[in-house]
């Protein structure tokens, strides 16, 4: 009887273990499908694809459900190495939010980009 008890309580251990390995799988996919998300946009922004010149929100729908990517774009005043303003120099935020067991979840980047115009 105290071994199918041990063996009982090991079973449920090892039972909730396997939870857990489970949910921190499914947390590392979703962080990927983020960072894929932010990384194209990125790429889309860079390449002159995607506008830059307002801030954006738009449900990336079927290529990444659930997701909310956010665009923001600051001037930035910077000087170069003779001491003259850099013009067209921005900043571009983008944000990826998306829910996760009931729980808000988001990742961030940060780049700049030079516009001529």
């Amino acid at each position: 009887m105290l071994g199918v008890m041990i063996f009982a309580l090991g079973v449920l251990g090892l039972g909730e273990c396997v939870k857990n390995c489970i949910t921190a799988e499914s947390v590392r996919q979703e962080t990927e499908r983020a960072r894929l998300a932010l990384d194209n946009r990125m790429a889309e922004v860079e390449a002159g694809e995607i506008k830059s010149d307002k801030d954006r929100s738009d449900d990336l729908g079927d290529s990444f459900p659930g997701m909310t990517l956010k665009q923001s774009r600051h001037p930035v005043t910077a000087k170069n190495e003779k001491g003259d303003l850099i013009t067209g120099l921005y900043q571009i935020n983008l944000e990826v939010d998306w829910t996760s067991e009931n729980e808000p979840q988001s990742r961030m980047i940060s780049f700049y980009v030079l516009r001529s115009r």
